[in-house]
């Protein structure tokens, strides 16, 4: 079990020293395709075209402005089914497409991590939009890293908004707010489509709080991968715990799969959760733990975190997404 925590240690370390190299070389491509691209005299991309093209970073976020724009736009994710987007690498025909782009939306927060800094450096040639930038920061989760003497100064939030669909719906009227000013004759299209998604939305949120509500308390303790649902846990009344933290690129070590498997067998937990887009090798780290400590523990489910199913299957979607994630850690915890 050493063998394989320290592996991933190291893989995660190169890992981050790869991204610093790589969005250099994202940052100079990008320039140039930027000088290539005609800007109108108020410094906004031109466009000619009858249909706009959306580019969105996260399959969640295409899948709400899919859901508001409906025929009347293009839209493409670049993150797809099972990408990381905490280690996604825009790839040169992905910076085409972001360039190329009428309207862009992303989660912010830093979720992109490096990324985001060229989507705000591109923001001041075309319409870039955050979907997190008017959402109530009250609700956020503060998430303080570093040195106990250096948390006044660093600070981050947790991301993964999405997990609270109530917050979530939030993103709704942005997107609504910036395609009508991006697309004015469709405004009333787009508003009647807005106003449907957001009944569906609270309806999901409705039964997810009382699906999870049917969770006997003692066994409502929800543990991934890595900490990717505070939202969820903290919108449904779960407690969550998770070996990384909410970046899968934060290193972890022996302590913490030691503590992961004394709570597990102090607390009697039966399943622990993999997701889609991480790795389950750290986790079968923990199960392997606690079975050398006479604990069965299982997998009780792969769950969707920072991306959706494939195209056409139910998790393909946001809500499908949500209630299969819901489902499951239902099934395996009551």
């Amino acid at each position: 079990m050493i063998s394989i925590i320290l592996f991933h240690i190291f893989a995660l370390q190169n890992e981050l020293n790869m991204q610093r190299n790589f969005y250099v070389l994202i940052t100079v491509l990008l320039l140039g395709f930027m000088a290539c691209t005609q800007k109108a005299e108020d410094g906004q991309t031109t466009t000619s075209k009858e249909t706009l093209d959306i580019v969105t970073t996260t399959g969640m976020i295409g899948d709400v402005v899919k859901n508001i724009v409906g025929d009347k736009a293009n839209v493409a994710s670049l993150m797809g089914p099972g990408v990381d987007p905490h280690l996604y690498k825009a790839t040169q025909g992905d910076l085409k497409r972001i360039t190329e782009a009428d309207v862009i939306f992303y989660n912010g927060l830093f979720l992109e991590g490096k990324m985001e800094e060229i989507l705000l450096k591109l923001a001041k040639k075309k319409p870039v939009f955050a979907i997190s930038e008017k959402m109530p920061k009250s609700r956020f989760i503060d998430y303080n890293i570093g040195k106990k003497e250096e948390r006044k100064s660093k600070q981050i939030f947790d991301p993964h908004i999405w997990f609270d669909v109530d917050l979530w719906s939030n993103s709704v009227d942005v997107i609504l707010e910036k395609m009508k000013a991006q697309d004015a004759k469709n405004e009333a299209y787009y508003t009647k489509n807005a106003a449907n998604y957001k009944r569906t939305l609270k309806n999901l949120h409705t039964e997810s709080q009382q699906k999870i509500a049917s969770i006997p308390k003692a066994q409502r303790l929800l543990i991934t991968s890595h900490d990717a649902f505070g939202y969820f846990g903290k919108a449904y009344d779960i407690e969550v715990n998770a070996l990384q933290g909410i970046s899968t690129v934060t290193e972890f070590g022996l302590k913490d799969v030691s503590n992961l498997v004394n709570m597990i067998i102090d607390r009697d937990i039966k399943s622990v959760f993999i997701e889609s887009s991480v790795a389950a090798k750290p986790l079968e780290a923990v199960i392997e733990g606690c079975q050398k400590k006479g604990h069965d523990v299982r997998i009780g489910g792969t769950l969707y975190s920072d991306a959706m199913g494939e195209d056409g299957t139910p998790a393909g979607t946001y809500v499908g997404m949500v209630k299969h994630n819901v489902n499951t850690i239902t099934g395996a915890l009551k």
